[in-house]
């Protein structure tokens, strides 16, 4: 495990509700996501825990049955925990799919528990990527847009996701490769005043900004839902996973599901 990455309290924390957690299922991967992950993490933002397991085959074909996904929220010793776990099957047809939460669970960092199944499971999601994320990504984008726009005025955070979830989209189509942290985003892509905006969420989870903030950056949320449109169509990946990734998926899980029957 590997909890460097967090203030020493945090990771007290952490290690021990993944101990507990890991003791009931196995774990392929635990990412550290929320703002922890996207580089604008403050005092009290929460530890927000992403994790893919595998269960027993016999849970999966047999009369009792294993709970296909796992959620856990509390505040332990001052820390709010939101730990998911989901079981690999769904998590590997979500990807072919393009689900991006999925993607960046295995292909992420930084991954608190990684086990040596990640190693190998890693390269086969880096070859069944596809065009397909773009519906997801510009999805959540706009969702979270919306509800900006809804609130009348808005905080840091809330403009921060549009920006992280439109260039981590963007990265994923032009590049094939997955980035969550703006620190790497925002220069790549010309969005260096946005830092502005790291430096007042990291001032707390809430920040609220100005009216003529608002304006400011709106024109911000333009360019970067623009960038994403554009990536689709001039995106390296393909239109859909090919069948030969398909297929490496299928057969990684058969040979998975195998060993742990």
């Amino acid at each position: 495990m590997q909890f460097d990455v967090l203030p020493d309290a945090q990771a007290k924390v952490a290690r021990g509700v993944l101990e507990e957690e890991g003791a009931a299922r196995e774990h392929i991967v635990v990412l550290l996501s929320g703002a922890h992950a996207y580089g604008f993490a403050s005092p009290d933002s929460d530890l927000d825990l992403k994790a893919v397991h595998v269960v027993p085959t016999s849970l999966l074909v047999g009369l009792d049955t294993a709970p296909g996904a796992r959620d856990r929220m509390e505040v332990i010793e001052g820390v709010e925990i939101d730990y998911t776990s989901n079981e690999v099957g769904p998590v590997l047809a979500g990807i072919l799919g393009g689900n991006g939460n999925y993607l960046e669970r295995i292909l992420g960092a930084p991954a608190l528990v990684a086990s040596p199944l990640l190693e190998g499971l890693r390269p086969l999601v880096r070859g069944a990527l596809s065009r397909r994320v773009y519906r997801h990504y510009a999805g959540f984008a706009k969702n979270q847009r919306k509800a900006a726009e809804e609130e009348g005025g808005t905080t840091a955070k809330r403009v921060l996701y549009v920006l992280r979830t439109a260039l981590t989209g963007t990265h994923l189509l032009r590049a094939g490769e997955v980035v969550t942290d703006v620190a790497r985003l925002f220069p790549e892509y010309g969005f260096e005043e946005a830092s502005e905006l790291v430096t007042l969420k990291r001032a707390g989870e809430k920040t609220k900004l100005s009216s003529r903030d608002v304006k400011r950056f709106r024109a911000c949320l333009d360019r970067a839902m623009r960038l994403l449109e554009e990536a689709r169509e001039r995106s390296v990946l393909p239109a859909t996973p090919s069948d030969e990734a398909s297929r490496a998926l299928s057969e990684w899980l058969i040979a998975l599901r195998k060993q742990r029957f």
